[in-house]
């Protein structure tokens, strides 16, 4: 690989011949990937450039939950408690405005599925991975 010098900043000649691959129809996304592991190996060690890599496709491309998913347990009242409650509770969203307004816009997910209904509401005893965007997510354990 060693796209990049030592100095971190590689020749006008590398930079040429990516651009002049780009252009003949590389796609964009594989020279940000090759660059990107480069970078990730001098920081991090050898190996892990493609490790990242491949959490990336699995996370993003290919909608794998993270390894780390944040685990948080939240206490239901007699009738259960509502989605903006469960969603600021698990600290996906700063507020239930917030959460009504990104409910709104279709960025909420439960279990995977694209949520909408403002006046859904959880049971104790229920567990599911709630999301708000592509980046915030949690697994909840309604109590």
């Amino acid at each position: 690989m060693a796209l990049l010098r030592p100095a971190l900043i590689p020749p006008n000649a590398d930079i040429e011949r990516l651009k002049q691959q780009v252009a003949a129809g590389r796609n964009p996304r594989d020279v940000k990937f090759e660059l990107g592991m480069e970078l990730v190996e001098r920081f991090h060690g050898a190996g892990s450039g493609e490790r990242a890599r491949d959490e990336f496709v699995a996370r993003f491309q290919q909608g794998a939950l993270p390894e780390d998913l944040a685990e948080v347990t939240l206490p239901a009242g007699a009738d259960g408690i509502a989605l903006a409650h469960v969603l600021k509770g698990a600290g996906l969203v700063p507020s239930t405005s917030e959460a009504f307004r990104q409910l709104k816009q279709g960025a909420v997910k439960v279990d995977g599925e694209r949520v909408e209904d403002v006046a859904l509401k959880f049971a104790a005893g229920e567990t599911h991975v709630f999301q708000v965007g592509k980046r915030r997510l949690a697994r909840v354990t309604i109590a």
